[in-house]
């Protein structure tokens, strides 16, 4: 059994130790917009945030996160960087087929609670591994900037 604080609540899972983070939300606590992409942590698809800082889940085992706060997807909206990253996503039409969009949505408020006010080398720097095969990533860093304009 594995004890996990993910998006505030407390959820004891029936995992080994060594079960990558990512199959313990998706699979035993039910919580399925973070996504599994390569496995091997190089296309960010599988991002979270573990006490503030975004994280490839696939390759972290859960017993590297005990006592700390997990932050997925679902529980990104609860907070005025995550609603803002949102609201732009949609306002500047990011998403095509949306399979890497948690893990860039993820990896843009992790950056945005860092860097108030992100320059291009900044995002690029920060969304580095965030791979997006529909090639949005023109929309994605416009979409960061309008989110930090709308945050200042």
């Amino acid at each position: 059994m594995t004890t996990l604080h993910v998006n505030g609540k407390t959820l004891t899972l029936d995992v080994p130790d060594d079960t990558p983070l990512l199959w313990a939300l998706r699979d035993a606590a039910h919580l399925t917009g973070t996504k599994y992409g390569c496995g091997i942590a190089a296309c960010g698809a599988c991002t979270v945030h573990v006490d503030g800082q975004a994280v490839r889940s696939c390759v972290l085992p859960v017993s590297a996160v005990a006592g700390k706060q997990i932050t997925t997807i679902e529980a990104v909206d609860g907070d005025a960087v995550g609603k803002a990253v949102q609201e732009a996503w949609r306002k500047l039409d990011v998403v095509q087929c949306g399979y890497c969009q948690s893990g860039q949505i993820m990896s843009a408020v992790g950056l945005l609670k860092v860097v108030k006010q992100p320059t291009d080398e900044d995002i690029d720097r920060a969304m580095a591994g965030n791979v997006c095969r529909c090639a949005t990533y023109v929309r994605i860093r416009a979409a960061i900037h309008d989110a930090a304009a709308s945050l200042a």
